[in-house]
């Protein structure tokens, strides 16, 4: 069972196995690569999130976000959740942004700053400071990403947290 419903492991392990061929595509292949999604989407119960998560995916990652956008805000919409819902929000952001409407990035990845952690964390910390940067709020995206990369560095985890925090508050 995973966050969009029910799904065998053997379906899990192909759709990852199909994903990990995405870069053996040329651009002028990347119909091909839809095809593949979609066949193992096929396998699907109608009513699945994780169908149109998937498809959303690929028209994302082939150039389309025009595409993709629908599909992302639909897998959401019949309840896609947990991780995978988690990576459709960053990736509807990021496809919003890049379709001119950044602000709408910023409000569905807001939230997700007070919600559960997990190794996604540092992904929406970057794509919301793309999405603040696109709206004119560079002090805001920078506070995001030293914020997210403090905790990485050897040293000076503290004075880039601080800094990071200097960037959006007034010091005290």
């Amino acid at each position: 069972m995973c966050e969009g419903g029910p799904v065998n492991d053997d379906w899990e392990t192909r759709t990852a196995a199909a994903w990990a061929t995405f870069d053996d595509y040329a651009q002028a292949e990347a119909a091909d690569f839809r095809a593949v999604i979609d066949a193992l989407v096929a396998e699907l119960p109608a009513d699945s999130p994780l169908g149109p998560f998937e498809q959303a995916s690929a028209w994302d990652s082939t150039g389309h976000p025009d595409r993709a956008v629908p599909l992302y805000r639909e897998a959401l919409a019949r309840g896609l959740s947990g991780y995978k819902g988690r990576r459709a929000k960053i990736q509807l952001s990021s496809s919003l942004r890049n379709m001119g409407r950044p602000e709408e990035g910023v409000e569905l990845l807001t939230p997700e700053l007070d919600g559960p952690s997990d190794e996604l964390d540092d992904a929406v910390r970057a794509t919301l400071a793309l999405c603040l940067s696109s709206l004119g709020r560079d002090r805001e995206g920078l506070s995001l990403v030293l914020g997210a990369l403090a905790p990485h560095l050897p040293r000076y985890q503290r004075s880039m947290a601080n800094y990071a925090r200097l960037l959006v508050e007034p010091e005290r």
